[in-house]
């Protein structure tokens, strides 16, 4: 007797599945630790662009030509601005997004390990015209591009 391809499939799954839960259940796998994984909530709390930079660490960034942001010049809707950032900057671990004039500057902070690409493209909110800044962190310096961005309809609840 030969067994239907599709119960084999079914079954190596299941099996699958029964070992991952035993060891989430013996607690060697915890994948829930990933999530919180170096959160700097100070940084996403505040309120303008020094003290976002300031609590990344950033302080004043030096542009450098290798750190590119795509925005567009208008946005004519401020919920879902396109944001591209592109670092060629040796070494980067982390890219951070940031907008001047929104309730909360930190919009999005990005970490890269092992020479992973260093290249970001995301959907951010404003509420208002602002300048939109990338800002890299390539090894123990940290670098800006900065662009600003026209909103017609703000995102931010304005």
């Amino acid at each position: 007797m030969e067994i239907n391809p599709t119960r084999r499939i079914v079954l190596r799954g299941a099996g699958s599945i029964g070992a991952v839960s035993a060891l989430m259940m013996a607690g060697l796998l915890k994948p829930t630790a990933v999530y919180a994984a170096d959160w700097n909530k100070a940084a996403f709390d505040a309120k303008d662009t020094a003290a976002a930079l300031k609590t990344l660490g950033a302080g004043t960034p030096a542009e450098h030509k290798d750190l590119m942001i795509k925005v567009p010049d208008i946005a004519e809707n401020g919920a879902v601005v396109p944001v591209d950032v592109v670092s060629n900057i040796p070494n980067t671990t982390s890219i951070a997004i940031l907008v001047d004039k929104n309730p909360t500057a930190l919009t999005s902070h990005y970490s890269f390990s092992n020479g992973a690409l260093a290249e970001v493209s995301a959907r951010i909110k404003m509420g208002q015209t602002s300048l939109v800044r990338a800002v890299a962190k390539a090894g123990d310096k940290y670098y800006v591009a900065q662009k600003e961005c026209k909103v017609t309809v703000g995102g931010c609840g304005g």
